[in-house]
């Protein structure tokens, strides 16, 4: 079964790739898609991203590298013949909220969501934080 693991990965932090290295092990192929997220203003270029992502990938054999950053997750799911997506999640909040997602998913496309909790010991990290901390440590 094919599975699409979705985000910004502006920039691919160490949970991003723990979330992606445990769905390798789930599903017999992952797509990793930079997708746009029209609540963020991009720091890197989704080339930049994309390349990023082939670098910290190429021991996952499983593991392929692609964007979407014009349309909605479904219609990439859709044209790509991909069931499941994959989502992390670090605490309550995001579980809200990509619960939200996932029943409009589901809705849309008949596509359904796979959910794996952050390793406790990254799920403080997020893109937003590691951006933050560099712009404030470049002032």
């Amino acid at each position: 079964m094919r599975a699409l693991f979705p985000g910004s990965f502006d920039p691919v932090t160490e949970g991003h790739l723990d979330v992606l290295r445990r769905a390798a092990s789930l599903f017999d192929e992952v797509v990793v898609c930079v997708m746009a997220n029209a609540g963020k203003t991009g720091r890197f270029p989704v080339t930049e991203r994309l390349d990023r992502l082939r670098a910290v990938t190429t021991g996952l054999g499983n593991v392929s590298v692609d964007s979407h950053t014009d349309g909605l997750l479904v219609d990439y799911c859709r044209s790509a013949g991909i069931d499941v997506v994959v989502r992390g999640v670090r605490d309550g909040a995001d579980a809200e909220h990509e619960t939200r997602l996932a029943h409009v998913n589901r809705e849309l496309a008949g596509i359904e969501t796979f959910f794996i909790p952050a390793d406790p010991a990254l799920a403080h990290i997020s893109s937003t934080l590691l951006t933050a901390v560099h712009a404030s440590r470049s002032s």
